[in-house]
């Protein structure tokens, strides 16, 4: 059953949330009786196994349907849960070897909620009636591979694609020609750019805040405020970036998955244009499961990343909400994601980055990492793939204040890994850790600078924002 069902966990099923019919009902029950010890499915009325490597997907605990997050752990198991295996993990590694891979670069739609609980066979009927039973059924057999595709595709595709989604594996490229921030001009000119992150406060008193912005902008190309990070209440990320530009600073606004909704990631894009704000990160998000307590809900996110991309690369390019409404003036933002290069086998993890790519981001920002030679392998399947020269790719980079600072990002924080010799070089340090801390990411700058495919340098400075001046001065970045 573990083929089916890696994770090997049962999980409650979906109800409607409207009366249906007798029949309905009972066509209901039918498909979770077989499809629910098999896949172990939970009736989300949104099948996508065609997709998924005939894995259902809706065994992780966030319910994303377009990948993993970047907090998978080195062995393929869920930081959420650490007793069940990543799903799609699962997926991916099967996908490979059914030599499917290609398969998982289609952008799936969330869930429509108005059809949870429901059964989906009944629409495989009816649209194999309109494609033709003869023609359907005569695929089953030995022959022509592509014609096969492209029966089933009449099928299954219209099914898993509804008219308000319409998403492919193709790549999308920015509909607009003059830059849409400086951050994009800076890109678009070859320059090394350098971004930092500004922690937000924890309270409604921006002295602080502004105060740390102060210190990096002259230093840096664009400012990120995280949205919740670790799950953490803190000033809003949209608060941050008005301050960010009332004091002339170029800020990067980041929207968690974890907290908007289709609704809300809409209206925040439409209302970020109106403060000035240009560039828009969007993350899954961290679970609450590493958040203080009391934890909130762990069950199922409204949308992933990829998804938030692709409906906001419709919004700016063509114009279009996500229920198909025009609108006369779209707005203008330059979009990135998070990506976390050595969480997968690279040739996975470069193609969980080229769906991004293909959905709308136009440049990723890495996770912290701490050895620059890991880079490497992914770089070059994202070479393979033809993505390097479509993205701009920021490497994320830390500061180390504390040997025990350093233990807790190994340890606590979901796609951070710090290899051996970092971590002895901090516990050696002592009462030097901070010095040895910059120590290490100028080595890694230095690093960076000659590789092909990165553009800059993602500055995490967590709560130590006056060290970010210095380091882009002893790295030789400064006014590059």
């Amino acid at each position: 059953m573990s083929v089916f069902k890696p994770s090997r966990r049962w999980q409650p099923r979906f109800y409607p949330f409207k009366r249906e019919s007798f029949g309905k009902r009972f066509r209901e029950k039918i498909e979770i009786m077989v499809k629910g010890p098999v896949w172990g499915c939970r009736m989300c009325g949104n099948c996508l196994l065609q997709e998924t490597a005939f894995i259902c997907c809706m065994e992780c605990p966030k319910g994303l349907r377009n990948g993993p997050c970047g907090g998978v752990t080195p062995d393929g198991h869920c930081y959420v849960d650490s007793t069940r295996r990543c799903v799609w993990h699962a997926i991916f590694n099967r996908a490979l070897k059914m030599k499917r891979e290609e398969m998982l670069l289609e952008v799936l739609p969330p869930l429509d909620w108005n059809r949870t609980g429901t059964e989906t066979w009944a629409d495989v009927i009816r649209q194999i009636g309109i494609t033709g039973p003869g023609r359907f059924f005569g695929s089953l057999f030995p022959g022509n591979r592509e014609y096969k595709k492209q029966v089933w595709d009449s099928v299954f595709r219209t099914v898993r694609q509804p008219a308000w989604w319409n998403g492919d594996s193709d790549y999308h490229p920015a509909s607009y020609r003059e830059p849409a921030s400086e951050l994009e001009r800076s890109l678009r000119e070859g320059r090394f750019v350098v971004a930092t992150e500004v922690t937000p406060p924890i309270s409604s008193d921006s002295g602080k805040l502004k105060n740390d912005i102060g210190l990096v902008r002259p230093y840096v190309q664009a400012v990120n405020f995280t949205d919740a990070s670790s799950a953490i209440p803190k000033m809003s990320a949209l608060a941050c970036c008005r301050a960010a530009i009332d004091l002339n600073a170029e800020p990067v606004y980041q929207i968690a998955a974890r907290d908007s909704t289709r609704i809300s990631l809409q209206g925040d894009a439409i209302g970020a244009g109106e403060f000035g704000i240009r560039n828009i990160l969007c993350v899954t998000g961290d679970s609450p499961v590493v958040g203080p307590p009391p934890t909130g809900n762990m069950n199922i996110y409204d949308l992933d990343s990829v998804q938030m991309l692709w409906i906001l690369r419709r919004m700016r390019d063509e114009g279009i909400y996500l229920d198909g409404r025009k609108m006369k003036h779209p707005p203008k933002y330059f979009l990135g994601a998070a990506t976390t290069p050595c969480a997968l086998d690279p040739v996975l993890q470069a193609i969980r980055d080229q769906k991004k790519v293909n959905a709308g981001a136009q440049f990723f920002q890495t996770n912290i990492i701490f050895e620059a030679e890991r880079l490497d392998p992914w770089l070059e399947q994202l070479d393979r793939r033809n993505v390097l020269g479509k993205v701009s790719i920021l490497a994320g980079l830390a500061p180390l204040k504390s040997y025990k600072a350093a233990l807790y990002l190994h340890e606590r924080v979901p796609g951070v890994y710090l290899p051996e010799k970092i971590l002895g070089r901090m516990e050696r340090a002592g009462d030097g850790a901070r010095e040895e801390g910059i120590s290490i990411v100028l080595e890694l700058i230095a690093s960076l600078k000659q590789k092909k495919g990165i553009s800059g340098i993602h500055l995490m400075s967590l709560g130590w924002e006056d060290v970010v001046g210095r380091i882009v001065r002893e790295s030789g970045l400064e006014n590059k």
